[in-house]
């Protein structure tokens, strides 16, 4: 059966990577993952916002993807080592940071993909989706750390799980299964997955592949390729059977796509 997050919106999906920060907004300061940021991405049209989960040193969930606060505001300080106040008015003049429970909660209409970049997350991220789960897709580059998300919400509530997207781990396997040309082997590995999201590349190894794709296919299991802006790549995707793309620019790929 279906995952609803799958429901109601048909591929090819777009999902707007940290929200949507346009040129301009760039230019005023604006930050992904912030409050502004998630607004934008709705505002478009997105149906679906691509974001990362941190848990501050008084244990609130915040969307953010960094360890640290270099990239985004020039400060060195780990997420981990900041609570949600400080954050809070560190974020004020970059769109404004902006809580799981925020997101969830001020953007009913959205679907979130949500990456869980540390341990410490895990078990408050699993509670605070359990209720939200029609609408969640948990991923993570560790197998671990998703497997612990998903146990989390089904602590919390044990009617529905999010669904989720292969870790690293699982990935690899899929790629092995794939390349011995075995259908069972690619169940197996795809066992209690949802989507496969991935790069089209890896260095000088292709890792999406027709074959790949239809192995996923068959397994009722959706192909969404990550981070791609250029729209003659966008429809050169889609073209050749990937159900999602993972963007910057939201507002691009929604025409693009023809959205």
């Amino acid at each position: 059966m279906t995952h609803p997050w799958f429901q109601g919106a048909e591929p090819p999906r777009v999902l707007a990577h940290r929200g949507l920060v346009t040129p301009d907004a760039d230019a005023h300061g604006i930050a992904e993952n912030s409050f502004a940021a998630v607004a934008a991405a709705h505002a478009a049209g997105a149906e679906y916002v691509e974001s990362d989960c941190h848990l501050t040193q008084d244990g609130e969930v915040v969307l953010f993807h960094d360890d640290d606060l270099i990239r985004v505001i020039g400060d060195p300080r780990r997420i981990a080592d900041v609570a949600l106040s400080e954050l809070e008015e560190l974020m004020s003049e970059r769109g404004g940071l902006i809580t799981l429970a925020q997101a969830l909660e001020s953007f009913p209409e959205l679907r979130f993909n949500l990456d869980a970049k540390t341990a410490a997350v895990a078990e408050p991220m699993g509670r605070l989706i359990a209720s939200h789960a029609e609408r969640v897709l948990v991923a993570s580059f560790s197998d671990d750390r998703r497997t612990a998300v998903l146990a989390a919400a089904a602590a919390a509530r044990a009617d529905l799980l999010p669904a989720t997207s292969a870790g690293t781990t699982t990935i690899a396997r899929v790629l092995g299964a794939v390349a011995t040309r075995s259908q069972a082997l690619v169940r197996r590995a795809l066992r209690g997955v949802d989507a496969l999201q991935l790069p089209e590349r890896r260095g000088r190894l292709r890792l999406l592949t027709p074959r790949l794709i239809d192995a996923a296919h068959r397994e009722g299991v959706e192909v969404h390729v990550w981070t791609v802006n250029d729209p003659a790549d966008m429809r050169r995707l889609v073209a050749l059977g990937v159900d999602g793309i993972v963007t910057d620019r939201a507002d691009l790929a929604l025409d693009a796509l023809g959205q």
